[in-house]
């Protein structure tokens, strides 16, 4: 373990044997830290946080922090992150509320590039970017493999779809279904995350079959009802159309259309 004189740990916190912990750092109650976790200096990581193994947490980050809402009430809630991650300088992660489950989660294999902020009760996936400046607000859910451009930002209890894009400055104010690219003021949907899906090894069948749904939802003037049920007939031979249908229905604000 590699703890730096300068650094303050509260006497509850856990960390495992393999932790590195830079200057100025401040790790209080109620943390525990994986294995081959790094934390560069002047990191706070406030309370109430399990961070797994093997992340990078860069300078001037604020994690675990109280979540930014005016019903809490000090209640116990927690910080969940899991193994691989990346966060950036200046990120910033908050705990859950106790109205919104006391929880938020962060999976694993992201990359959180600087001054990203993750607000309380969000759920993040795996192998998700948020690039420079991102700002998601509270209970919103962000797929595997979704990807969010610079300054992006998201309104609270939304949904960010599994392999989805969303353009760099583009404010979401509906979920953004699995797949799909959304970019512009006001967010639009333009075609499917074709690139992303090769880079990710689907096969040319299957993302044409993708690009078949994008058409059905949004070109052929079926109402969601109707596409959706056009969809699950073409589910049948195309399983990767099965993570549509769930964001499809799964949706309670309605999707960008």
């Amino acid at each position: 373990m590699s703890i730096d004189s300068s650094a303050r740990i509260d006497p509850s916190a856990e960390l495992d044997e393999n932790v590195s912990i830079g200057p100025w750092c401040m790790i209080g109650p109620g943390v525990k830290i994986g294995a081959g976790t790094r934390i560069e200096p002047s990191v706070i990581i406030r309370a109430n946080t399990r961070i797994g193994k093997n992340n990078h947490i860069y300078q001037f980050s604020s994690v675990g922090e109280d979540p930014a809402d005016k019903k809490f009430e000090g209640e116990e809630t927690w910080l969940e992150i899991g193994d691989d991650n990346v966060f950036r300088e200046g990120v910033t992660l908050h705990r859950g509320t106790g109205v919104g489950g006391g929880l938020t989660r962060i999976g694993s294999d992201n990359l959180m590039m600087p001054y990203v902020h993750i607000a309380h009760d969000c759920m993040v996936g795996d192998h998700t970017v948020f690039a420079n400046n991102v700002g998601i607000s509270g209970h919103v859910e962000v797929g595997d493999w979704a990807v969010l451009g610079g300054y992006a930002g998201v309104n609270q209890f939304l949904k960010v779809g599994a392999h989805a894009m969303v353009g760099g400055m583009t404010h979401i104010s509906n979920d953004v279904p699995a797949y799909m690219i959304v970019s512009g003021r006001p967010a639009t949907v333009r075609s499917i995350n074709a690139v992303g899906l090769e880079r990710r090894g689907f096969d040319k069948q299957t993302i044409a079959e993708i690009r078949e749904a994008f058409k059905i939802i949004y070109k052929r003037n079926f109402s969601l009802r109707e596409a959706i049920d056009q969809l699950k007939v073409l589910s049948e031979s195309c399983e990767a159309l099965t993570v549509l249908i769930d964001s499809l229905e799964s949706s309670e604000k309605g999707i960008h259309r």
